[in-house]
């Protein structure tokens, strides 16, 4: 039989406090998510008071957190020590301090475009189709992609309408309605390839010869066209130059995603940005400001302190109940206030730690100015953690005198020039784009010839690393940004 030991062991555990776990989740919230969760907070505590105070002179006023704290030192009467004063009204809105009792409706963002699925649905409803073809075309335009694509083959879309909407049908009669689809705005529309899509917005066009000439490539050449093989179409199609070139103009002015044209009411695609941080530079300083949010004054409904006041003087249970209920919502609302506070100077750290570092870029906006800077480097300088200075640098905007940027914007790993300094990669990448903007676009610069351009220029990057480049900035390989 097992014997039955009892012994004693220390263990060491960090946990975080309320304080420290509310402090977290503000720190992550942008300054818009932030002023709604403050309302939403503040409107849920029945203790703090969201009027400014007025009325008479003899009429008793709120009473503020800190003067509730003094009283429950002192166990003076309420009455006695926050009597009616002669002194100023403090302005107060819980909404923010500056924020107007009038809610300002630019930032309250609604989406009143039609959806792409909906344009579509009415569309349908102005053909004359019975309703077993409404159903049929119904379903293929729930089928469509964002991009406004059928990405389904039709057999499956016939088996689909059997199985999921119980209604039989064939492949025939699906082809027809897919038909009808295409005929909708936006022109592309209910296409099952890029090649498809480009044909039938060339279809809708009027048939000039340069729109009948990117019919026939579109039509007969497309893998040559998609390959860029210009030279190839020309002789096969017996195009001269300047009608190949008609027939590019052409097909660079159709959408290759005609679903994108219409905004979708229930995706939040039309948020709006609001600045965190604004940095103004006059008289040759750079000056840091938080214009959007400040720390509102919470002050306890007078109501409520006298609950408190009859609670400490009263030796009824349900006057003591009553004050311990009103102390707990004081409570929580003093560790919100101490959770915004350390939001804010957390925040205001952070930035400022970025700008010391970006000093020369912060003046004049030169991203040639950016210095390699990871999220170690803030945190060596703030003294805060890295995961801290990520849930800052998140989601959070700062507006300079040279436009609105993403703090992520000024963070990047570096790179060794020839003569040993480290640059930032978005350096790098800024002259690998005016490099190719300028090449020249009959004979476009290869990867190599990339590479020692950059080499030339004074920066060390492998051809791997130019690939990589190539890709973030979306431009394509050599072949492809080819043109006659």
């Amino acid at each position: 039989m097992a014997s039955i030991k009892q012994g004693l062991e220390q263990k060491l555990q960090q946990k975080l406090s309320p304080l420290q776990i509310q402090t977290i989740k503000l720190i992550e919230m942008p300054v818009q998510a932030l002023e709604q969760h403050v309302r939403e907070v503040l409107n849920d505590n029945p203790v703090v008071d969201d009027t400014p105070q007025g009325g008479s002179e003899d009429e008793p006023r709120d009473v503020s957190i800190s003067q509730v704290e003094a009283q429950e030192q002192s166990g003076g009467s309420l009455e006695e020590n926050y009597g009616p004063q002669d002194d100023d009204i403090p302005s107060y809105n819980l909404h923010v301090n500056n924020w107007g009792k009038d809610e300002r409706p630019e930032y309250n963002t609604f989406s009143v475009k039609q959806s792409f699925t909906q344009s579509l649905q009415e569309q349908l409803g102005y053909r004359n189709l019975t309703d077993h073809e409404r159903t049929v075309a119904s379903f293929i335009i729930g089928s469509l992609d964002e991009d406004g694509y059928l990405r389904r083959d039709i057999e499956s879309l016939v088996d689909d309408l059997a199985f999921r909407a119980g209604v039989e049908s064939s492949a025939e009669e699906v082809e027809k309605m897919l038909k009808v689809i295409q005929e909708f705005e936006p022109s592309g529309v209910g296409a099952r390839d890029l090649r498809e899509c480009l044909l039938l917005q060339l279809e809708d066009k009027k048939r000039t010869p340069s729109v009948s000439n990117a019919i026939r490539v579109l039509d007969t050449q497309f893998e040559a066209f998609k390959n860029r093989h210009f030279q190839k179409i020309m002789t096969r199609l017996h195009l001269s130059e300047e009608e190949m070139k008609a027939v590019l103009e052409e097909i660079r002015h159709l959408n290759p995603a005609p679903g994108g044209q219409i905004d979708d009411s229930y995706n939040d695609q039309a948020q709006q940005v609001v600045p965190d941080f604004q940095l103004d530079y006059e008289n040759g300083q750079l000056i840091l400001t938080m214009p959007r949010f400040s720390i509102p004054e919470l002050r306890i409904n007078r109501k409520y302190s006298e609950i408190m006041e009859n609670g400490r003087l009263s030796d009824s249970r349900a006057d003591k109940e009553a004050a311990t209920f009103v102390k707990q919502k004081i409570d929580s609302a003093k560790w919100f206030i101490e959770a915004l506070r350390q939001r804010q100077n957390t925040l205001e750290s952070t930035m400022r730690a970025i700008i010391d570092f970006q000093h020369d870029y912060f003046v004049d906006g030169d991203e040639t100015s950016l210095k390699p800077m990871v999220l170690k480097d803030i945190a060596e300088r703030t003294g805060f953690d890295i995961s801290t200075i990520s849930r800052v640098v998140n989601s959070k905007w700062i507006q300079t005198h040279f436009g609105i940027f993403p703090l992520k914007y000024f963070f990047s790993e570096g790179l060794e020039n020839s003569e040993g300094e480290e640059v930032s990669t978005r350096e790098i990448k800024k002259v690998l784009r005016e490099m190719v903007d300028g090449e020249d676009k009959h004979n476009p610069l290869t990867d190599d010839e990339l590479v020692d351009g950059l080499a030339a220029k004074g920066y060390k990057v492998a051809r791997r690393t130019i690939a990589k480049y190539r890709a973030l900035l979306d431009i394509p390989k050599a072949r492809l940004r080819r043109e006659l």
